[in-house]
């Protein structure tokens, strides 16, 4: 659980919540950038325009440096490395799989659901048409995620 400071809810060590957004598309981007802002809890948003940027992210940001993202909000469609092989590099890789990933794309497709989980995404929302909704689904993954479940400690 977090702690509240100046109205918002920051993490368990009183900082802000360390969001990747792994979106090629720049209105999305500003979309859950805005929903991100508007919830109740204070983030720090860094902004991937492609997979293989994500993965030089990660790389530079590994959890042992205390920079590691708390949430990837990832998109499977992307340019040069697509949200799937973020996904299976990011959990084959020991230093990275405890982050969780959650996938926000506009694929309503059974086949990518199935194949996210599969490798181990920790939830999958289909990114709605509608603003208002958008910016609910996003509280609601902020909920779950920064307040709701258990996570181990940050090292």
């Amino acid at each position: 659980m977090g702690q509240q400071v100046l109205g918002k809810q920051h993490n368990d060590r009183g900082r802000p919540f360390e969001v990747l957004v792994v979106e090629d598309e720049p209105a999305d981007i500003e979309l859950i950038r805005m929903a991100l802002d508007s919830g109740p809890y204070q983030c720090n948003v860094a902004v991937a325009a492609n997979g293989l940027e994500a993965m030089t992210f990660l790389h530079a940001h590994p959890p042992h440096s205390g920079q590691a993202p708390d949430l990837v909000l990832l998109d499977l469609n992307m340019p040069r490395m697509s949200g799937h092989e973020v996904l299976r590099e990011m959990k084959a890789d020991r230093s990275l799989a405890a982050i969780p990933v959650v996938v926000l794309t506009t694929s309503e497709a059974e086949k990518d659901v199935v194949s996210c989980y599969g490798l181990r995404a920790g939830g999958y929302v289909t990114k709605p048409a509608d603003v208002n909704e958008l910016v609910n689904a996003v509280h609601c993954v902020e909920e779950y995620w920064f307040s709701t479940v258990r996570r181990p400690p940050r090292l």
